[in-house]
């Protein structure tokens, strides 16, 4: 098995994680929890609708540390602004949430970022 396969097998167990980003402005680590998902073959990160300060910190700087059992992974974010891929990934991911307001509200205003691992 290799490390990035094993590095999926922890992604695809853990849904809530914590995600190490650099302060917009302070520059200093922000480590924060939030939701993983899988849409397309690849993992995600968002939220409900609304700002986020680490949307805002991964804007500014894109390499973050993701903690996943016991390991610590760099990875980079690529935000995901292009309306139609932003269609297409909510359009997995919204339908599985019981509690998710309407998918038009996700596409509209919820962050979105591709997990890339290095």
């Amino acid at each position: 098995m290799t490390a990035t396969d094993e590095t999926r097998q922890l992604l695809d167990r853990q849904r809530t994680i914590e995600i190490t980003t650099t302060g917009r402005r302070s520059g200093q680590p922000r480590r924060t929890e939030t939701w993983r998902y899988r849409a397309g073959g690849r993992y995600w990160l968002t939220g409900r609708p609304g700002s986020r300060d680490w949307y805002a910190n991964v804007l500014a700087h894109p390499e973050f540390t993701l903690h996943l059992a016991d390991r610590d992974l760099q990875a980079r974010a690529r935000p995901v602004t292009d309306p139609d891929e932003r269609a297409l990934v909510f359009g997995e991911i919204v339908p599985t949430l019981d509690w998710a307001e309407s998918l038009e509200s996700w596409i509209a205003a919820s962050p979105l970022v591709e997990i890339e691992l290095s």
